[in-house]
């Protein structure tokens, strides 16, 4: 039954992703794709986490090994020095080995940018899937998403609430916890996973794994407490590249908006503002135009809240998906009403 909803679930998905998608869409379709994304969220956090012990991929400092799939990696440089191969085959193994692999797994990861915008960070990276997480906390505790935001976000299509005060020591509670895992995580990536585990179960880590430890935990709860959407913006190389891609691309998926049906949005979420704009994880405003979209993560969370609170009015949607040809329309209707202010 699980297979069988993950595969309806995917297939509501690539009918949102279909170029030239312009109709509404209906409401049980995005929740859908919301289980999808959870989904796909949470299997990756947890590869994140499992794949050091399993050598899925792990750099061994004590063995200065290069694990791969549970494999041992090698570049060929060690069976040079022992003399067992010629420079050439050192040579063509460096290439094979390490060139190759390099570039072809930048290819398909700036390809999918390139097409579909920051896909990872909207349905894979175990960072953002943290930042929601605490967004959602730190919600309850404030009203807010960010300590920095000057007031309060109401939740869209939601009864408002007030803040919760007792939510602030589980907030910051979760920061420290989220920090020492992502700590405890980054060293396995680097040193034996059982090591580092008995270690920590049994008080007797070294001094300088105890140093990497505390540090990265104090810099990640630091991260995770102040500034984890700065980082996401614009502290995440990862994520930079791939909005640079998805810019150079007009075909690339968009978020469109209907502005024939602009008047809608002014009673769309009633007394709390835009629906959209309050529900984005990145504090970015959907119905702008795509350069002010840089960050998109492409959660597909403002399509939702839109149709959601749109639906309910007896309306349909005002963002809908573009991709192709659709999505280019999109992109120099959306240049000319920057230079003119018309459509």
């Amino acid at each position: 039954m699980t297979a069988e909803r993950i595969s309806n679930a995917a297939a509501s998905a690539m009918a949102i992703f279909r170029p030239g998608v312009g109709d509404s869409v209906d409401t049980h379709r995005n929740d859908k794709l919301q289980r999808l994304r959870s989904l796909t969220q949470s299997a990756f956090f947890v590869l994140f986490l499992i794949a050091p012990y399993f050598n899925l991929l792990r750099f061994d400092l004590t063995e200065r090994q290069l694990w791969f799939l549970g494999l041992r990696w090698s570049l060929g440089i060690d069976a040079l020095t022992a003399g067992q191969i010629s420079a050439t085959e050192a040579a063509w193994q460096l290439v094979l080995r390490a060139f190759v692999p390099t570039l072809l797994l930048v290819a398909v990861f700036l390809g999918v940018a390139y097409r579909w915008g920051r896909l990872y960070c909207g349905w894979l990276c175990p960072h953002f899937s943290v930042v929601e997480l605490l967004n959602s906390v730190l919600h309850r505790a404030c009203g807010k998403f960010s300590l920095w935001d000057k007031q309060r976000t109401p939740l869209a299509n939601a009864t408002p609430t007030a803040p919760q005060p007792h939510w602030w020591p589980i907030f910051f509670i979760s920061c420290l916890l989220m920090g020492f895992l992502w700590a405890t995580t980054l060293l396995t990536y680097l040193l034996p996973p059982e090591v580092i585990w008995h270690g920590l179960w049994h008080g007797n880590l070294t001094p300088n794994q105890t140093r990497f430890i505390g540090v990265a935990t104090l810099v990640f709860t630091l991260e995770f407490t102040l500034a984890r959407h700065l980082f996401c913006r614009f502290g995440c190389a990862v994520g930079l590249f791939q909005s640079l891609a998805w810019m150079a691309n007009p075909r690339a998926l968009v978020v469109s908006f209907d502005r024939a049906q602009a008047r809608d949005c002014k009673t769309c979420d009633a007394s709390r503002g835009s629906a959209c704009d309050t529900v984005c994880p990145m504090r970015l405003q959907p119905r702008n135009i795509k350069r002010k979209m840089f960050s998109c993560v492409q959660c597909g969370q403002c399509l939702q809240a839109c149709d959601t609170t749109q639906t309910v009015q007896q309306r349909r949607s005002n963002l809908t998906w573009q991709v192709g040809e659709s999505a280019l329309r999109e992109t120099l209707r959306q240049r000319r009403h920057e230079l003119t202010g018309r459509d």
